[in-house]
This record gives structure tokens, C-alpha cells and sequence, in this order.
């Protein structure tokens, strides 16, 4: 495993980003999981957690970010699981998936607060909820997204195919437009992950 690492003035070495700090918990606060990497402990002392929590305390004001509908998210929370992820008890992010007729599981949504964003907290978010699911032994994520955007390429960068378009989707599902960017959804790409074995 490859983490980035920065350095701090003064520092004699890396000192992890805030993703790596997740990763590195993640991995039972192994350091083997860091080759080459002096682990600086008070810089990982800050209090970072990702874990399920009950659909019920689900934070539905950050989910809206990523789905506009409260409707759609109350109706697929009721049959999906919901993780978090927290600094100093802070939620920051949050990320809904769902089993599928098909085996495979979905993920529905994936948000994380504003003033948040492109500090790699998503990314944390969904390694760790891809590592969850594959440990479990499910072969195979799906994921449904526009057509252009940062989302599309956020999920291609953790190994997320195109398999499939549905046509009109965001037009036939949602009561109003939805636009990215200045340009309105019309089609829908599913993306998905296989998984494989976790051993």
C-alpha cells in the first residue's frame, strides 16, 4: 500500500494527511500498513472514526447534498446501512449502501460537508466502506452517477467501471431538474466495482 505523506516544517518525517490517518486506523493502527513511514503518534492521536450507525440516525441534512430528494433517501435508508465519518465528534461525512436483487450491493449515497470537500475525507470514506463490504465477502459495488463531473472520476479513481446508461433517469425519477455545473442531468451512468475475494 502507497500513502501519501506530507512533511511539516521542523518534522524529521512524513507526518500522514488526514486520509492516510483514516487508512492507517482503518488498519487496526498497524504500522507494518506503512512501510517506510515513521508514524508520528500525537499527530494521530486526533480522534477520527468511521463506523455503521442505525439507519434512524442517519444525518439526512448532509445526505441531501449528494441526493436532493429526502423522499428517495428516507425510502432506500429503511432497507440500507449507514456509515459515518467523524472528527473530534464531528460528523463530516456519510454514506448510504443497499443489497441488491442481483447480489450486488449499491452504493445510494456518498456526501461530505462543504468546507470539508478535497481534503480527502470522501476518499477515506469510501475505501473503507469498499474494504467493509469486500471483508464480508461481497463480489460486487455498483454505483449510479451522472454523466460528467468530479463524481464520475472520483469513483473511477478506486477502480469503478461504466457498465451501463439509463436513459433520461434523473429526468423520469426526479419532480425537478437537477444540474451540474451549470448543465442539467438527463442520463444516468451506473459504475461498478468488482470486489473479488479479500484474501
Amino acid at each position: 500500500m502507497v500513502i501519501a505523506a506530507k512533511r511539516c516544517e521542523g518534522a524529521r518525517a512524513p507526518i500522514l494527511s488526514p486520509a492516510a490517518v483514516v487508512r492507517w486506523k482503518a488498519y487496526g493502527n498497524n504500522e507494518s500498513a506503512l512501510p517506510g513511514i515513521q508514524v508520528e503518534r500525537k499527530r494521530l492521536d486526533m480522534s477520527v472514526k468511521i463506523q455503521e450507525v442505525p439507519s434512524s440516525e442517519a444525518p439526512i441534512d448532509l445526505l441531501l447534498l449528494a441526493d436532493p430528494s429526502e423522499e428517495k433517501i428516507r425510502s432506500y435508508l429503511e432497507t440500507s446501512r449507514c456509515f459515518t465519518l467523524s472528527r473530534d465528534g464531528a460528523v463530516l461525512g456519510a454514506c448510504v449502501v443497499r443489497p441488491t436483487r442481483e447480489g450486488a450491493h449499491e452504493l445510494m449515497s456518498i456526501a461530505v460537508w462543504t468546507q470539508a470537500q478535497k481534503s480527502g475525507w470522501g476518499t477515506a470514506l469510501l475505501k473503507w466502506v469498499i474494504d467493509f463490504h469486500r471483508q464480508r465477502g461481497v463480489a460486487r459495488m455498483v454505483v449510479g452517477t451522472g454523466t460528467f463531473g468530479y463524481q464520475l472520476a472520483f469513483y473511477q479513481r478506486q477502480g469503478f467501471r461504466v457498465t451501463s446508461i439509463e436513459r433520461d433517469f434523473f429526468l423520469d425519477n426526479y419532480p425537478d431538474p437537477i444540474f451540474e455545473e451549470g448543465i442539467q442531468l438527463f442520463d444516468m451512468l451506473v459504475l461498478t466495482l468488482e470486489l473479488g475475494s479479500s484474501t
